[in-house]
């Protein structure tokens, strides 16, 4: 078993963006997704939307979500672990692993790695007025995850006592935010970390309904019993929990039968140009794994330049890699190198390689009447990818649907082939949810109205969910309309528990004699127009 270290940068979109050390925030989808140790402080939590974030911080500033930018700043930070050893994969911007075996020998032992390696990278962070790295080192790159996270809360040196499983801080010969966990001890030391640590946050949910609330607890199930009852999805997080993973590092180059390149006619310097000659290459890639049934987790991005420069850096992803997300590891790869002044070519690129490192099974993709993708889908996936190549990730997006109460809360627009298990899930009960059917326009921002009843005076909603009483008309900027028919309130309590992030609304469907017909909001004693029917 390959023992891997893991290196995590906290808070790298808002190291990246500069921001990490004012009361700041990312949002995705209007919601946070990651926020500066001021705002935590502040009570700003992942999930919230703005308006709640802006509520527990006032002064909040926001960085857009830009993995772009990420990527480039943090091909500084895998530039300077790369000095150490050439096998770095990088997961994710701020997240990077790399075998310990050959460098912990060549440096001194793991703790002497960790140690260089940490004075290294903290140097960079410093400079960007970062937080410090926290490091991990453990059997797999899951229980490295968790190590490093561990180092993260106790905030120094750290072992583990073999035997026991429980964290001991090292004061002498130790870098802070490192943590080891011995040989072997894997399943033992995360076996009283919760179920959520297991990154499944449905099958968790699941557990702790049955009682099984502790890694330990699962690990101890027979797994034939948790694969009839869970599946596929209980069977991996069973094996991750007795101490196995199989996204391990690989230490052997890949098959050449697996490696697609792309010789350009002449050198070329736009990045978005050669992410269009990516997506060939990625199409052709994908190709030749389909009718094997396989996909691939890892992949190697390669690039020459007319000074005969080679650039390479491994990436990794928990799913499989579609053409589209294979386009943008190269985009954002080549932004990194031109960002970084280590590693920013001399010249332009003349040659693009594809490798894949790692295949698994592909259980995800629909195969035609006679074998391989099914053509149309196939066009599509080949046209989108192509279309990001030149215009951004983010031009493109797709509507989904989600979980909410109001209309606006229940489809989102997120950028095509993005993951979407982090929206609400549309199947869950909404209490005080609109019945059908769906308004026609939804509003960004409630337009503001006053809804009146016969004598003139304002209509609320009480404590019972009943309107105070029958709305007559509303005014828009002043202008009366006569009101025909009403339905509801449908009032929500949301987030009743969390004191700054708590909400009360009413919603209350009225039809003009106009012939129109609005969907109406009530929050904060004042009442707009969330939605128009057509």
């Amino acid at each position: 078993m390959t023992r891997t270290l893991v290196v995590w940068c906290p808070d790298w979109p808002l190291v990246a963006a500069g921001l990490a050390q004012v009361p700041s925030a990312v949002l995705r989808g209007n919601r946070v997704t990651s926020s500066s140790s001021a705002a935590r402080a502040e009570g700003v939590r992942l999930r919230q939307r703005r308006r709640e974030a802006e509520a527990a911080c006032p002064g909040l500033v926001f960085a857009p979500d830009d993995i772009a930018r990420d990527v480039r700043a943090f091909e500084t930070v895998v530039s300077a672990i790369a000095t150490f050893t050439p096998r770095v994969e990088v997961s994710r911007p701020g997240v990077c692993s790399l075998p310990v075996r050959g460098p912990a020998r060549y440096f001194g032992g793991e703790e002497s790695l960790a140690t260089q390696l940490t004075r290294a990278v903290n140097q960079i962070l410093h400079d960007r007025h970062g937080p410090p790295c926290r490091i991990g080192i453990a059997d797999t790159p899951f229980v490295a995850r968790l190590a490093a996270q561990a180092a993260g809360r106790a905030g120094g040196a750290a072992s583990v006592r073999p035997g026991t499983g429980m964290s001991n801080a090292s004061g002498a010969g130790g870098a802070a935010g490192v943590h080891i966990v011995p040989p072997g001890e894997a399943a033992r030391w995360i076996a009283d970390l919760p179920v959520s640590a297991l990154g499944r946050p449905e099958l968790a949910d699941l557990l702790n309904r049955l009682g099984i609330r502790q890694i330990g607890e699962l690990a101890a199930l027979d797994e034939g019993v948790v694969g009839s009852r869970f599946g596929a999805e209980g069977v991996e997080a069973h094996r991750l929990a007795r101490g196995f993973d199989d996204h391990a590092l690989a230490l052997s180059d890949p098959p050449p039968d697996l490696t697609v390149e792309r010789e350009l006619e002449s050198p070329v310097e736009q990045v978005d140009t050669v992410a269009f000659v990516a997506a060939g290459i990625a199409e052709e890639l994908m190709d030749r794994l389909a009718p094997h049934g396989l996909a691939c987790t890892r992949i190697l991005v390669e690039a020459s330049t007319e000074h005969a420069e080679e650039l390479s850096r491994w990436w990794r992803a928990d799913r499989p890699f579609t053409a589209r997300a294979m386009v943008d590891r190269v985009r954002w790869q080549l932004d990194g190198w031109l960002a970084s002044p280590a590693d920013a070519p001399s010249a332009g690129i003349t040659l693009v390689r594809l490798t894949a490192g790692e295949v698994v099974p592909d259980s995800g993709r629909q195969l035609g009447l006679f074998g391989g993708p099914v053509e149309a889908s196939h066009r599509v996936e080949r046209g989108v990818a192509r279309i990001q190549g030149l215009v951004g990730h983010e031009a493109v997006g797709t509507a989904v649907l989600a979980g909410g109460r109001g209309p606006s809360e229940q489809v989102r627009v997120v950028p095509w082939g993005d993951p979407r298990e982090e929206l609400p899930d549309a199947r869950h009960p909404w209490p005080g949810r609109v019945p059908s059917p769906a308004p026609a326009i939804v509003h960004a921002d409630p337009v503001p109205v006053e809804l009146r009843d016969a004598a003139g005076g304002v209509v609320g909603v009480t404590g019972r969910g009943q309107c105070s009483s029958a709305p007559a008309e509303i005014r828009t900027a002043g202008r009366p309309a006569g009101v025909v028919g009403w339905v509801g309130p449908w009032p929500a309590d949301e987030r009743w528990w969390d004191p700054s992030g708590h909400r009360r609304r009413a919603r209350l469907q009225v039809l003009l004699e106009d012939g129109s017909a609005h969907l109406l909001v009530l929050e904060a004693g004042r009442w707009g127009i969330e939605a128009t029917y057509d």
